[in-house]
């Protein structure tokens, strides 16, 4: 039985990686802080029910602190899976700081365990957020030109420049995946489509940032899933970066458009100067992802949305 270390294991990715390594008879240890950037209740209830899997462990600890994660987490493991992180790029501006002790000694942190313990696969959430205003789209791994405006991208760039370190001193298999925009069921509060959705519900305005003309590549949670699953079987070379995204922006008024159609709902309008530390646009290229993982996104934007928005409605999701 292989065995999975997952950090963020109880996050939105982590609990739905979690979810597919148990159903393929994974051994799998969660790391998680229970962060309280948003209730963690809501972290502690996606993963209730992998506790009573006995595969599944979970481990309350913080990825700065390495002396407890020596401790706490004796086993072998064949594949780490790197996905926490101090996330979003708006709260990263106002704690510079403080994203870059979790994100790049967190990160560190686990790549010592990993030198320690003889791992030989290593996967790492990156972001489409360190291409920043890189004007040459879509955006390829491969272009030298990376212009991050937020802590929160740079310690994003740290992350996998230190991946790169490892790999080269110590044989660690490292794969940068860059992640772009995220949704589905369990998505963060605090990001756009679940934010929105439940403004829609409660009859409330919808905080627009800028024009409505920003860009997003929106990329459904299972495609994801899928992406992770190939990074953690690759093996054909020691250190990659590669995209994961759908392809195809979505501009925020038509993401808009796209909620109102699939609730039946109108949404009401409250617009707002553009917050600093966005990016105007992200757009994957993923040809990258194609030939190495085979990935390729078969979920639709509406059809994401259309089951995220089920998924809400349903008791205990629901405002």
């Amino acid at each position: 039985m292989k065995h999975a270390l997952i950090t963020g294991a109880a996050g939105f990715i982590g609990s739905h990686l979690v979810d597919r390594l148990l159903a393929e008879g994974w051994r799998v240890t969660g790391v998680d802080n229970f962060d309280p950037s948003y209730d963690p209740a809501i972290k502690r209830a996606n993963v209730a029910a992998h506790r009573t899997n006995p595969c599944f462990r979970m481990v309350e600890a913080d990825v700065r602190d390495l002396s407890v994660l020596r401790r706490d987490l004796p086993d072998r493991f064949d594949v780490i899976v790197h996905l926490a992180a101090k996330a979003g790029v708006r709260r990263s501006v106002e704690d510079a700081v403080g994203y870059q002790d979790v994100n790049v000694r967190g990160t560190q942190n686990l790549l010592e365990l990993a030198r320690e313990r003889g791992v030989a696969q290593f996967v790492f959430a990156s972001s489409s957020s360190v291409y920043g205003l890189n004007p040459n789209v879509p955006w390829r791994e491969d272009d030298p030109v990376l212009r991050p405006i937020s802590p929160y991208a740079s310690t994003k760039v740290s992350g996998e420049l230190m991946g790169h370190v490892y790999s080269h001193l110590y044989g660690i298999r490292f794969i940068a995946l860059r992640f772009f925009t995220v949704y589905g069921p369990r998505q963060r509060p605090d990001l756009a489509i679940h934010k929105f959705a439940r403004l829609l519900l409660e009859g409330k305005p919808l905080p627009v940032f800028g024009d409505g003309n920003t860009c997003r590549d929106y990329t459904y949670i299972a495609d994801i899933i899928e992406g992770v699953r190939a990074a953690m079987d690759y093996a054909a070379t020691p250190y990659e970066v590669i995209n994961l995204g759908h392809h195809r922006p979505i501009a925020l008024r038509e993401m808009i458009h796209a909620l109102e159609r699939v609730s039946g709902l109108k949404a009401a309008i409250e617009r707002h100067s553009l917050p600093p530390g966005d990016v105007p646009r992200t757009f994957a290229d993923i040809s990258k992802a194609e030939a190495l993982l085979n990935f390729r996104p078969v979920t639709s934007f509406e059809d994401g949305l259309r089951r995220f928005w089920d998924w809400l409605c349903q008791p205990p999701n629901r405002p």
